[in-house]
């Protein structure tokens, strides 16, 4: 196998339905050696619109998807050419395209999760091998198919000398557990992680987040709201567990309002979702990972100032919270390089799964190929 072979893409694009962020790496054999460029495209409003539709029932829901999808292709390989062009690399230099989808319904327990993608059209677009449909596998193994990212970040970010805790902040928070002197990694979805965040800024300012959390440090934490925000049994219900806009939507949080029997103001709502974040988060890690002191954020989250100052005060001191690019890893990076190594493991028949974290029967060799 020559160098050439060892260059791998990874493109993700999450349940903040934003845009398609990619990398391209370089691979020595299981081991990510260097980044070598990294790409963001955003979604025109319109394909945010029709992938947020798809989210729930709706008339012809078939036509609609398989449009989107082949929009989506269109985005995909337009990063693509973008890495390329950056590393000076053509099609022939790379091994694989690893592409996570868009996730439109998440629901392990009945058997099933759907990434919307068309792998076959992004093959034929970007005329590289591409390696798609990464979690049903895991599903079909009797797991919830998500988080996938916990063995990954282990690879990259685990420490024999000391326990640390990996956040994911896209549009559902999850967390990664990397114990010391220990092999193995475990982690699930917490909750909420922009989601609402971003849909209720979208509904009162008509923008597509809040940039530093300035809004949301505007408003008050609304005691009655968070309590009725933090009822909601996911966050009780043992790991393993994952979650998507299935659950966490803004009829959820509507419902919520309605229960609280106050008007609130706007920014107060959002004060009050940026603590349901936080304050889920530092449920989880202080739960499941006490022997952590060292919290590694990234995703859109890890942008949000507002939400790392809530995190911070939630753990109480027990644990200092930073964005991974402290270890030298971009936190808009860190998902798409997932699924750089995920294609990677997948091209030499190696797991991608951690049973622990999903609670798939077994490992589970994961993805599907698609040659060009």
């Amino acid at each position: 196998m020559n160098d050439s072979s060892h260059l791998t893409i990874g493109l993700m694009s999450g349940t903040s339905l934003d845009g398609v962020d990619g990398v391209l790496a370089a691979f020595d054999g299981q081991a990510i050696s260097a980044t070598l460029a990294a790409a963001y495209v955003p979604f025109p409003a319109h394909l945010r619109a029709d992938l947020m539709a798809l989210q729930a029932a709706g008339p012809n829901e078939i036509e609609r998807e398989a449009l989107a999808a082949n929009a989506l292709a269109v985005h995909y390989a337009d990063c693509v050419a973008q890495l390329l062009l950056q590393a000076g690399k053509t099609a022939a230099d790379v091994r694989l395209v690893g592409v996570h989808g868009q996730t439109i319904r998440h629901r392990p327990e009945l058997g099933f999760t759907r990434q919307t993608n068309n792998p076959a059209l992004l093959a034929e677009l970007c005329n590289i091998d591409v390696v798609a449909d990464f979690r049903s596998r895991d599903v079909a193994a009797g797991g919830q198919g998500a988080p996938l990212v916990p063995a990954f970040h282990r690879a990259i970010f685990g420490d024999a000398a000391q326990s640390r805790v990996v956040v994911n902040i896209g549009g559902i928070a999850n967390i990664s557990i990397l114990p010391a002197s220990e092999d193995g990694a475990y982690g699930f979805d917490t909750g909420p992680g922009n989601a609402l965040m971003d849909g209720w800024i979208h509904l009162h300012q008509q923008r597509a987040y809040d940039a530093n959390g300035d809004w949301g440090a505007s408003g008050q934490v609304h005691a009655g709201l968070l309590a009725q925000l933090r009822d909601e049994p996911f966050f009780r219900a043992p790991p393993p567990k994952s979650s998507g806009r299935d659950l966490f939507h803004l009829d959820w949080l509507q419902a919520a309002l309605l229960r609280t029997g106050s008007a609130l103001a706007p920014e107060d709502v959002q004060a009050t979702l940026a603590m349901l974040t936080a304050s889920t988060i530092a449920d989880a890690i202080v739960a499941h990972a006490p022997l952590a002191r060292q919290v590694y954020v990234c995703g859109g989250g890890a942008e949000n100032a507002f939400l790392m100052r809530l995190l911070q005060r939630q753990l109480q001191g027990r644990a200092s919270v930073q964005s991974t690019a402290v270890l030298g890893v971009a936190p808009q990076h860190v998902e798409a390089l997932a699924f750089a190594w995920l294609a990677r493991r997948f091209d030499l028949r190696l797991p991608g799964n951690l049973p622990a974290v999903t609670g798939a029967r077994g490992l589970r060799v994961l993805g599907a190929l698609y040659p060009a």
